[in-house]
């Protein structure tokens, strides 16, 4: 087997575990892994998803909302189960090359090909809201500016300074998108029938009900970055089963905030936009209705959600994808000899977080796709790989062999798995047709 060059470098030894807690306020004290993973999920495509739906479709999608966060929840549940269950004291990406060996190389790839994708519509996104919020300057210069501060924090992070980071910028898009969204005074009987009533209504608007369910689902339920969050967990220290209970409340905390932030933003495209009958084109569109609704200070403080949850995207997406892209670069070469911490002290993880900062800078010259389009197709393409990680996930949590007798999936667990890889197989191919469309009427 050949050895990984960058087996060269350092390796330090993991940090100490901290002591699982007890009471209320040493749990209360130690979520984090959650809250950075869903800063990291809580991105442009949640902005542009939620908005264009509200927009759109006013209240009447709200229930994909729903599919898509249970969906997100077992999933990131049985990986998290798996990271600290397991009796070989592996990795989730090792027990998926014991499946199969393409594995490795084929998550490898993921993590590069994903790394530009969800870099190209973060990084025109985070240009086009400093371009909106100050009328200076183009795309490309606050992009720069952006992506590089980016990069000097995850090239050689301290993951306790990221997440104290993500827990300033999670208090300052809860005052945003809260704050805008109370303002303008929600419907909540329409908020309550559109989370229960299943329909697709017609299209209104560019984007058609199911492109827009199927990026729904890629942005929350399918996102390769679910994979990420073992490596939020092992940075935290977290490592063996006596961490799982505190691990399932950090990651229920997570999917709560997702909801609330989630759904104030599709309210706000269903109060503003869709009652008067106005759809999403671009960025700027919401945020100039608040205006006129609240003035100048609405639209600013809108302003402020939108950049706080594209710049901690933009941060977790290259730390978490540059984790898994070495994790798997070193499996795949280094066999399972490879370790599954130390990442961020090899070249490999420096030449990926390099890859996620600086390549997607070509998308905001001029000339090139917009903002919401870039974010549509992409969580649309994305669900592709949905079936490929549901189907190998359920396989090692639900086999003794992988996870052991003691901790493998319950009936219950593989009939809502067996339901969600059905889900994940229409989705896929729904999402092929779906971005097949938008890109023929681009070209």
């Amino acid at each position: 087997m050949v050895r990984d060059s960058s087996s060269a470098d350092s390796d330090p030894s993991p940090p100490a575990a901290p002591p699982a807690p007890r009471t209320f306020f040493e749990y209360v004290r130690s979520f984090g892994p959650g809250l950075v993973v869903v800063l990291t999920w809580l991105g442009a495509g949640d902005i542009v998803d939620m908005g264009v739906a509200g927009g759109n479709y006013g209240y009447s999608l709200m229930w994909v909302l729903v599919v898509a966060v249970v969906m997100r929840f077992l999933f990131v549940s049985l990986i998290a189960k798996y990271q600290l269950c397991n009796p070989h004291g592996e990795g989730v990406l090792d027990g998926l090359t014991r499946l199969h060996l393409l594995y490795a190389p084929g998550l490898w790839l993921a993590a590069i090909v994903m790394g530009h994708v969800y870099g190209a519509y973060m990084t025109v996104g985070i240009g086009e809201a400093c371009v909106n919020v100050t009328g200076w300057g183009a795309k490309w210069h606050w992009a720069l500016v952006w992506n590089a501060a980016a990069l000097l924090l995850v090239l050689r992070p301290a993951y306790g300074r990221v997440e104290t980071l993500f827990k300033l910028f999670l208090a300052l898009l809860s005052v945003s998108f809260l704050g805008t969204a109370l303002w303008v005074r929600p419907d909540p009987q329409g908020l309550l029938t559109g989370l229960y009533r299943v329909e697709l209504p017609e299209q209104s608007g560019e984007f058609g009900p199911l492109l827009v369910a199927v990026a729904m689902i890629g942005a929350v339920g399918g996102s390769l970055m679910n994979l990420v969050y073992p490596y939020f967990l092992e940075s935290k220290g977290w490592r063996g089963p006596q961490y799982r209970r505190v691990q399932l409340y950090d990651l229920l905390l997570a999917v709560a905030v997702m909801i609330v932030l989630d759904l104030a933003v599709w309210t706000l495209g269903a109060e503003l936009l869709h009652l008067q009958r106005l759809t999403i084109r671009d960025m700027d569109d919401l945020p100039r209705l608040l205006s006129r609704v609240l003035g100048e200070g609405g639209r600013l403080l809108f302003y402020l959600g939108i950049f706080s949850a594209i710049f901690t995207s933009l941060v977790g997406h290259a730390l978490g994808l540059a984790c898994l892209g070495n994790h798997a670069w070193r499996r795949w070469h280094s066999g399972p000899s490879a370790r599954s911490t130390g990442f961020r002290e090899h070249r490999c993880y420096r030449w990926i977080v390099v890859w996620c900062l600086i390549s997607p800078l070509v998308w905001t010259v001029p000339g090139m796709p917009d903002f919401v389009t870039l974010t549509l197709v992409s969580n649309s393409a994305q669900v592709v790989l949905v079936p490929f990680l549901a189907g190998g996930l359920w396989w090692i949590t639900a086999s003794a062999r992988y996870i052991g007798p003691e901790h493998r999936n319950r009936w219950w667990e593989n009939a809502v798995m067996a339901l969600l890889f059905a889900l994940a197989m229409y989705g896929a191919v729904k999402a092929v047709e779906t971005v097949h469309g938008v890109l023929q009427r681009m070209v």
